[in-house]
């Protein structure tokens, strides 16, 4: 080691972030990403971003909410109930209907709203 090192150089320690060059030195940290992408927002990306944000936060409630009435409806409806098919007939608790019908609907939901996104999508 050269004798011009300070002693204080050889207990400084580099962050994750900066590099050390060859002579032991801590090179300045770059500029943060971050208030670089900030400063660069327009006002219109950003409050596009918050009403993104926003209507997120709409889907997850109605989602817990439904969620909630499905459970309450399925809760409330502990009964039997005589089922008739097309070739007979059964009987079956409520509770499992509400659900069938309701993970039925959720599942016909996606596929309807896959295939509308494939129809509407912009052409290649």
């Amino acid at each position: 080691m050269p004798a011009s090192t300070p002693i204080r150089s050889l207990f400084t320690r580099a962050k994750p972030t900066q590099a050390v060059a060859g002579n032991g030195t801590v090179a300045a940290e770059p500029p943060n990403a971050d208030q670089g992408a900030a400063a660069a927002e327009s006002p219109r990306k950003r409050a596009r971003r918050h009403a993104r944000r926003a209507r997120l936060h709409g889907y997850a409630l109605v989602s817990v909410a439904l969620f909630a009435v499905v459970i309450a409806l399925a809760a409330s409806n502990t009964a039997r109930a005589k089922v008739s098919w097309v070739v007979g007939s059964s009987r079956v608790s409520l509770v499992w209907m509400v659900l069938a019908a309701a993970v039925v609907g959720w599942l016909l939901g996606l596929a309807t709203a896959a295939w509308l996104h494939h129809r509407t999508r912009a052409p290649h």
